[in-house]
């Protein structure tokens, strides 16, 4: 018989697991997904789900039901003027549960949950142009020649800056005792 088993406890106290919704919903609504584990992943989502639901209607009744939970008045604004209008047609299932693996140490089972239709998942990427590549090699080309094109140059500076060295020397009358050894 399943009587008076409602929702999962996750082992925790009630004021723990109170404060556990509250900050991960919230955290659900600043970024639009966050990273967690399975348990606790469903149970969020039940809360959210209710939430998002009375932020489809804005009244000062659904606000304040809402901001007993979301104390962050931005993510309490950002639920009735973002989120909720863009699921004004949707009855339901505004989150979805992806796995992502275990984690490492305790092998508990990682998921993703994210809000469905969020911004952040439906950003198109940028299509990466095939002539990037020919630039490239283009670019390394070009550097190894003006690589051994500045090698030549400094070579060519220091033979200079010699043979001015020896012309000043003779000029003072003085000869370097290097030159003479050899």
């Amino acid at each position: 018989m399943k009587h008076k088993i409602g929702f999962n406890r996750l082992g925790r106290k009630a004021s723990h697991r109170k404060a556990l919704h509250r900050n991960m919903t919230t955290s659900l609504f600043r970024y639009e997904r966050i990273k967690t584990t399975k348990a606790k992943a469903l149970a969020i989502r039940r809360t959210a789900e209710k939430m998002i639901t009375r932020a489809k209607e804005d009244s000062v009744h659904n606000r304040r039901v809402i901001a007993k939970d979301i104390l962050d008045k931005e993510i309490v604004a950002k639920l009735f003027n973002e989120i909720g209008p863009r699921y004004k047609e949707r009855p339901g299932g505004y989150t979805r549960v992806l796995k992502l693996g275990y984690r490492k140490g305790d092998a508990a089972e990682m998921v993703l949950l994210e809000l469905v239709e969020s911004e952040l998942v439906n950003k198109p990427k940028k299509a990466k142009p095939k002539k990037v590549e020919a630039v490239k090699e283009e670019t390394e080309v070009v550097s190894e020649e003006s690589s051994e094109e500045t090698a030549r140059t400094e070579a060519e500076k220091s033979t200079e800056n010699d043979s001015a060295r020896d012309a000043s020397a003779e000029d003072a009358g003085e000869s370097r005792p290097e030159e003479e050894k050899e």
